[in-house]
């Protein structure tokens, strides 16, 4: 593909501010003419600020960006053929309707009768038409944010960039104005990139998402793409409901989590190969379990016939599939749908979505077919760091001295670089974040199924990800601490 079909390139752009932390790391993207894009991740991702580097409001550290192949990383806003939306509409409060949508054109010295043209242009495009002298204060938010989109569509801008411009309003009026949008788009023909934090806004406008965390790019793909195939747990966990299990890939198309083997569509993954999974809520079939039901002892064209008396529809699909049998603990109406969770036989808690509701004490099956398992790669086995061995038996990494077990500390002498490694499930958190070696917060929590996968973050801002049973919340205080015994060191030059 041509560079003439990319309207919008960033190129390796990062953002760093003066404390040293980077609000963007090495973003690269490319825009086609008249796509809508949506850039999502939660707060402090640096979506905004990537926005605002488009934008020109603000210029990114390294890197360049560019608009119909011209270089403008540094060229001011007023210069670029682009347009803001911004959340707050910062419409003027002593202008009517008509004249914050003139605003700009007056500014440009456009002659008074191609004004009144294009400003009746513009709010007919956003059905604002019979409200050219309105006061904007008396004006609702949707109207108001009609009244921004339509000053910003007059200047007839190459690029409408809207910084989650519907968050302020209501539940209702944000569904009716994402439907207007829209049809906007399609209508006006130029390319849309639009920050939101809201997923569902996101796969409901977008030709493509970007998804971002921590100032970098996880996945951009087709709304579809994102959601059915996740490249890594965060976005399977960010976008839509999901449940995440720690698993093996035994081999092309069959992988194991909750203690058995399941058939699947994935290969290429290795043998004996830890990974992810995700399955979707909506895509594990639940049904009743007869109370004489013999588990694992019948196929389910024998269990359909069992229970046709209360499953009239038949909605268990036919084949010999993998099953897992458990006891519904909760269940909550979503309106749409019945929302529960199951915990399974073996000790795994799952959330299912159903048409049908099934009450808590129900005893229930369920299965997943093959193309509805989601195999990720793990993104990590365990927690690494550069290290340096000191004298006393101890090792120094993540800023902190730490003692060696005998065994590990007579491989070693003091001064060799090594690189430290530490299981998920052995570092330990403490309440009093006095007790640990280290101090730090806990920054994001993943549950899988029969334990959480937590990321925490230390004072000096190193990241250790931890696996425990214990419940945290996100920003908790914590100490940290690693026995001597769960310490591995490894040579840098040789790992054996």
């Amino acid at each position: 593909m041509g560079k003439s079909d990319y309207i919008i390139e960033v190129n390796h752009v990062s953002k760093q501010f003066e404390d040293g932390k980077y609000a963007l790391n090495d973003v690269s993207l490319q825009v086609r003419k008249g796509e809508f894009v949506t850039i999502l991740g939660p707060s402090g991702c640096g979506k905004t600020t990537l926005l605002r580097c488009i934008a020109g409001f603000q210029v990114a550290s390294e890197g360049d960006i560019l608009l119909n192949g011209e270089d403008v990383t540094e060229t001011p806003p007023n210069e670029r053929p682009v347009n803001t939306v911004f959340q707050k509409y910062a419409l003027f409060p002593h202008l009517n309707v008509y004249e914050n949508v003139a605003f700009g054109l007056k500014l440009k010295k456009v002659p008074s009768q191609e004004i009144e043209r294009r400003v009746r242009k513009a709010l007919k495009m956003v059905s604002m038409s019979d409200y050219e002298y309105r006061d904007v204060n008396s004006l609702s938010g949707g109207q108001q944010q009609r009244v921004a989109i339509a000053r910003a569509i007059i200047n007839e801008p190459e690029v409408l960039l809207l910084d989650e411009p519907l968050a302020a309003l209501d539940r209702k009026m944000r569904a009716d104005m994402q439907i207007e949008l829209r049809e906007m788009h399609q209508k006006l023909g130029i390319t849309f990139i639009y920050v939101t934090h809201d997923q569902e806004e996101a796969l409901t406008l977008s030709d493509r998402v970007v998804v971002m965390r921590e100032g970098k790019i996880q996945q951009i793909g087709a709304p579809t793409d994102i959601y059915n195939e996740p490249c890594n747990c965060f976005v399977a966990d960010f976008i839509g409901e999901s449940n995440i299990l720690d698993a093996v890939m035994i081999k092309d198309r069959l992988v194991h989590f909750c203690d058995q083997d399941f058939e699947c569509v994935d290969a290429g993954f290795g043998e004996k190969a830890e990974v992810d999974v995700v399955i979707r809520p909506e895509d594990l079939y639940i049904w009743e379990v007869p109370a004489d039901l013999e588990k694992g002892t019948k196929t389910l064209g024998e269990i359909a016939q069992m229970q046709a008396d209360y499953d009239p529809e038949d909605r268990v699909p036919k084949g010999k599939f993998t099953r897992l049998y458990g006891e519904v603990r909760t269940c909550i109406f979503k309106g749409v749908h019945y929302e529960m969770t199951v915990m399974t036989d073996n000790g795994y808690e799952l959330m299912v979505q159903d048409y049908h509701q099934f009450l808590p004490g129900t005893q229930v099956g369920m299965i997943v077919k093959p193309e509805d398992i989601q195999v990720m790669r793990k993104e990590r086995l365990c927690n690494t760091f550069d290290g340096k061995v000191l004298k006393d038996n101890q090792v120094e990494f993540l800023g902190a001295t730490w003692d060696l077990s005998d065994r590990v500390a007579e491989r070693f002498e003091p001064g060799d670089e090594v690189e430290v490694e530490v299981d998920f499930n052995h570092v330990n958190l403490q309440d009093d974040e006095d007790e640990g070696t280290l101090q730090g917060e806990v920054y994001f929590i993943l549950y899988k199924g029969d334990h959480y996968h937590l990321q925490v973050r230390t004072d000096d801002g190193d990241d250790l990800f931890v696996d425990t049973n214990d419940i945290w919340d996100d920003g908790d205080r914590v100490g940290i601490k690693i026995a001597p015994s769960w310490i591995r060191l490894y040579k840098k030059e040789v790992k054996s």
